[in-house]
């Protein structure tokens, strides 16, 4: 008997629209779900900070002092990767983090499978920060932007130029099969042992997926921060 998910209750009807789209239903209710929880913590975590420019320490754990903790971590992990436009791109980062860490968690809550373990996930997460990197650095340089490709000396130009170009178009795959490959193969292990033993012995596996979402979700934003500094950085 196929067991009872989230899916299967909640996105039936939309099941063969999704398949359409190549979209998994199961992975499209989960990643739906997490959608919603992080519009209600940012709703009620800056519910407090709308419409003040200051506001006392509380001197209390709180759901708004987390979140105030949280971006500030995050800020300062970014600021030791990048030298600027840490702040102004603080909405991808920052957006990458929250919403790549939740869909790695919500894999360890039963009856919920991890959005990331679908490459067309990860994969578009990946082509975002690809976009974004050559976008901003267009912007900030101009048509000199195609000289960081050309290497450090002109005539080494022919050489470097499609070594380059395979370079940042590799990019978006290893950031796309890293995260997906690391993500599937941690939720397939408790599975496995999950359905050896419901009880207990799942339980150091589970954190060790706690570990591996975390993990995973750092090594992805620490390298598109790494790629946007690259792009903002002076051609040679």
């Amino acid at each position: 008997m196929e067991a009872i998910t989230w899916g299967s209750l909640f996105l039936a009807p939309l099941e063969h629209l999704m398949a359409e789209w190549g979209i998994d239903p199961e992975a499209g209710v989960d990643a739906l779900v997490v959608s919603v929880l992080l519009v209600l913590f940012a709703y009620f975590a800056g519910r407090k900070y709308r419409g003040t420019d200051m506001l006392e320490p509380e001197g209390h754990i709180s759901l708004a002092s987390f979140a105030e903790w949280s971006i500030s971590l995050l800020i300062r992990m970014f600021g030791d990767v990048m030298e600027h436009g840490v702040r102004e791109l603080f909405f991808v980062l920052g957006t990458f983090s929250f919403f790549i860490l939740a869909n790695n968690l919500i894999g360890q809550v039963p009856g919920f499978s991890p959005p990331t373990d679908q490459y067309n996930v990860t994969v578009t997460l990946a082509l975002i920060t690809f976009l974004v990197t050559h976008v901003i650095g267009i912007r900030t340089h101009g048509f000199s932007y195609i000289k960081k490709f050309m290497g450090p000396v002109w005539w080494m130009a022919p050489l470097m130029f499609p070594i380059e170009i395979i370079s940042h178009l590799v990019r978006p795959l290893s950031l796309s099969v890293r995260l997906f490959g690391n993500m599937t193969g941690d939720h397939k292990v408790v599975a496995v042992f999950s359905a050896l033993l419901a009880l207990g012995l799942p339980v150091p596996f589970m954190g060790l997926g706690v570990f591996v979402a975390f993990l995973q979700t750092f090594i992805f934003v620490i390298l598109s921060a790494v790629y946007f500094q690259d792009a903002l950085s002076h051609p040679h």
